[in-house]
């Protein structure tokens, strides 16, 4: 009798237990395997823990004012004040979640605008396709970076415009992608079969196409999540963002245009300007772990 072989790279034991996990185990056991986004999302979870008891642990407001003026680091302030004596760590902590909370938001608006122009164009096709992918291009035929510094000069600063100008203008990359695997799903059996069983068309979009091409979305949403907290930063560095008082990790480093914080006060715009990046590198590590963990060719 010709023993079952298994796949290269693979041994006995290995293939065994693959051979009774769900999909999700499955995915979940490569996405743990890669280290960097493993490691990436323990990180983003205890800084979640983090931000979510400041206020309960943190003896200052993020927004009340002390004694201490631009005072270095001590035992009171463990990262020091800024100039009118706000403690920097609450403010940090609180910085820290704004910026995820406007990313966040501003990845769920683009990512739902995306996905739903994404799937009328590649499934119905003809002029509803035509108009959705022309619109497409003239957004992206704008500068990017220009378009949202317009964007932000004609509607105004403030959290929830950032989140609607960030939200509508990465729409149109997440509605390329899913068009295009819209349309090489659109003539496989299953759907066809739907379509000749007569089910409707919103079962069809929502329950046969889009579990199927959640993968690439979930990855794409990922490195526009990354992308929308560097724009959110800069908008709020250059005043056109979160307004003060409230704290985000922008308007936390636009201390740092002046040359003597700069040189001479580091513990005011270092702090959010090291959690910035460190923030963008664990998001985009976790989309690269999203990409190998639903990779169909990784056998691991």
């Amino acid at each position: 009798m010709q023993q079952a072989t298994t796949a290269p790279g693979l041994d006995r034991s290995l293939a065994e237990r693959i051979s009774h996990e769900t999909y999700y185990q499955t995915v979940f056991r490569r996405f743990r395997r890669h280290r960097p986004g493993f490691i990436s999302l323990i990180f983003l979870g205890l800084m979640l823990l983090l931000i979510a008891v400041t206020p309960l642990l943190s003896p200052y407001g993020p927004n009340q004012i002390t004694s201490a003026f631009s005072a270095m680091p001590s035992a009171e302030h463990w990262l020091g004040t800024d100039q009118v004596g706000r403690d920097m760590l609450t403010r940090l902590m609180t910085g820290s979640g704004i910026s995820l909370f406007v990313a966040l938001l501003a990845t769920v608006v683009s990512t739902l605008l995306g996905v739903l122009l994404g799937l009328a164009a590649g499934y119905f096709g003809g002029w509803i396709d035509i108009i959705i992918m022309r619109v497409t291009d003239i957004v992206m035929s704008f500068p990017y970076l220009l378009l949202v510094l317009v964007a932000a000069a004609i509607f105004g600063p403030g959290m929830w415009n950032i989140v609607l100008i960030l939200g509508f203008v990465n729409w149109p990359g997440m509605a390329r992608l899913v068009r295009s695997n819209v349309m090489s799903l659109r003539g496989v059996n299953y759907v066809q079969g739907s379509q000749v069983a007569g089910m409707p068309t919103i079962y069809i979009l929502f329950k046969e196409i889009l579990p199927n091409t959640i993968a690439p979305v979930l990855i794409y949403a990922t490195s526009v999540m990354a992308q929308t907290m560097l724009d959110e930063a800069a908008l709020s560095f250059l005043g056109m963002g979160v307004q003060a008082p409230t704290a985000s990790l922008g308007n936390l480093l636009n201390v740092a245009q002046s040359y003597t914080i700069l040189e001479t006060k580091p513990w005011m715009w270092l702090p959010p300007g090291l959690m910035t990046i460190l923030l963008v590198v664990a998001v985009n590590f976790i989309g690269d772990a999203l990409r190998d963990a639903f990779d169909p060719r990784n056998l691991q």
